[in-house]
């Protein structure tokens, strides 16, 4: 989680909202990724898409049934959905998301298999976005 919010950091240098995210696959980092939303002028550039895509590549592969996605806040339901797609066996996430969360809408958009932890360095997560917004107003 510690790399996931070293990921965030990179996202607020950024100007990007700070969300980290990372893959992880037999103990190593396999794909890194933050938010690019706005220097892609692209809605679906979230964290968790881009380190999704770059675990895909890394693996040469569609699937992630054997990594974990750590990502400092809970996904939003397309980015739950995605992971369900790519069949990832484990997501740890930081912070709740209680206004877009995929948990709020729908639990059942990750894979049946797919193991969920939250709450890992919840604080810290947590404190980043809210100092960005804060920031921002």
């Amino acid at each position: 989680m510690k790399e996931a919010l070293r990921e965030a950091q990179a996202a607020r240098s950024e100007g990007e909202v700070p969300i980290g995210a990372v893959v992880v696959a037999r103990g190593r980092i396999i794909a890194r990724g933050h938010n690019m939303t706005e220097r892609l002028h692209d809605p679906t550039a979230h964290a968790e898409m881009i380190a999704l895509t770059a675990a895909t590549e890394a693996l040469g592969g569609k699937y992630l049934q054997d990594c974990t996605l750590y990502v400092t806040v809970e996904p939003c339901p397309m980015c739950a959905a995605a992971l369900c797609w790519a069949q990832t066996a484990r997501i740890v996430f930081g912070a709740p998301d209680p206004k877009r969360g995929y948990s709020l809408y729908s639990p059942s958009l990750l894979h049946p298999r797919t193991e969920v932890a939250g709450g890992v360095l919840a604080e810290e997560c947590s404190r980043l976005v809210a100092e960005f917004f804060k920031e921002k107003r």
